[in-house]
């Protein structure tokens, strides 16, 4: 009922623990005036289920989950729609992209400098940036192209992420299996993966390593 919240949305497990949330991903909160007490589980897949409940009798309140209608049912839906939304707001990050390797890509990213993907582009909602927090500097793109535009045979679509590198090593990067000129960034000094696991999470991580590294000047 409330799904269209949390479209191609994923939690994130520390902002909910700071919003309240229990370990096991529960989060319980008065509503209209305290005579509702509403329960907010999170599933290990990320999916959101409620529950309420009528303080006075203690009795489950089931009716704001079925196709009834009426004035007071759509009080309730609403009142349970706005702290849905403030949830959502604090708590979820966008998650547009169909490659696992992305995934962690950003979960590596939070983990190793505290950067999370920026999506600095309303038209363009699955491309996004990494950048250091001191010298604000971009050291890592992901972007959706078609596999054509970065030299594939192939209309396929496919997430990429465009890394910076030393010019001098331009010449050995791009000579590697899976590596090409850097889409949409001066290839000079960028150069493009494709994130769908043929170059391993280990030897990716390292170049972002290094693209982090290049972005510190």
């Amino acid at each position: 009922m409330f799904e269209d919240l949390f479209l191609r949305k994923k939690p994130i497990p520390e902002k909910l623990l700071d919003y309240g949330f229990s370990e096991n991903l529960t989060y319980e909160t008065p509503i209209l005036n305290g005579d509702f007490r509403l329960r907010i589980q999170i599933t290990p897949e990320g999916a959101v289920d409620t529950d309420l409940t009528e303080v006075e009798t203690g009795e489950p309140y089931t009716l704001y989950k079925t196709s009834a209608a009426g004035s007071f049912v759509g009080e309730v839906r609403g009142a349970i729609e706005t702290v849905l939304a403030d949830v959502a707001e604090r708590c979820w990050e966008p998650s547009v992209f169909r490659f696992p390797q992305v995934e962690r890509l950003a979960r590596h990213a939070r983990e190793a400098h505290g950067d999370r993907l920026e999506f600095l582009w309303p038209k363009f909602p699955d491309n996004a940036i990494l950048r250091r927090q001191d010298t604000e500097k971009w050291y890592a793109v992901v972007m959706t192209v078609s596999g054509r535009k970065i030299g594939l045979d192939t209309d396929a679509i496919l997430e990429i992420v465009d890394l910076r590198m030393d010019p001098t090593r331009r010449e050995e990067l791009l000579t590697r299996e899976h590596y090409y000129p850097g889409w949409h960034m001066n290839k000079k000094s960028w150069y493009t993966l494709v994130l769908d696991g043929r170059v391993p999470d280990e030897e990716l991580f390292r170049r972002v390593a290094e693209s982090y590294e290049l972005a510190k000047a």
